[in-house]
């Protein structure tokens, strides 16, 4: 029962990492840097921040993965034998999955980014009217990633809310869901 406890804990705080890390860094990082006086200080700022960022979100994603594949081994009986969880569990991973390469994609086009905040920008995510395409292409990109990353954790700690629900004898989700199928 305590093993179960720490993985769900550790499961649902790396998740909430993912979340908030890049909730603030999309707001919170990204506003700070388009402050900046000089163009080509906002991307080089907002680069040196997310590069901050990436090795604690590297080690939040190790152990949400390590923590996540705990939790099924405790619960395999109940994922065989109660109806639903396997299927939740299918499609809490799948967006995880493709969540983290989201993440990952928003890592690599920073990277880009970064190699050429020389150039300036008028934000992290916005770049100038003069920008060469392949920094506008990036920014651009790099945009519409940041603000679907956090949607995705998002999804990512409903879902495992929904995990929690299951669990509950008679749970109001699931009688609605009997009442409405």
């Amino acid at each position: 029962m305590a093993g179960n406890l720490f993985a769900r804990s550790i499961h649902d705080l790396t998740a909430a990492a993912w979340f908030g890390g890049s909730l603030m860094g999309a707001i919170g990082l990204n506003g700070a840097a388009a402050a900046a006086k000089d163009p080509a200080e906002r991307t080089r700022l907002s680069s040196l921040g997310w590069g901050k960022w990436a090795p604690v979100q590297a080690g939040a994603f190790v152990a949400h993965v390590l923590a996540g594949l705990a939790v099924v081994a405790e619960n395999k009986e109940r994922m065989a034998g109660q109806d639903g969880v396997t299927r939740l569990t299918v499609v809490k991973t799948a967006v995880t999955v493709v969540g983290a390469a989201v993440t990952l994609y928003a890592g690599i086009l920073g990277k880009k980014v970064s190699d050429l905040s020389d150039v300036g920008a008028e934000g992290a995510t916005e770049p100038s009217p003069g920008a060469p395409e392949e920094l506008k292409a990036a920014q651009n990109q790099l945009k519409i990633l940041q603000w679907s990353i956090p949607a995705f954790a998002g999804a990512v700690i409903i879902l495992g809310a929904q995990h929690g629900e299951m669990q509950r004898p008679g749970n109001v989700f699931q009688g609605l869901l009997k009442k409405h199928t």
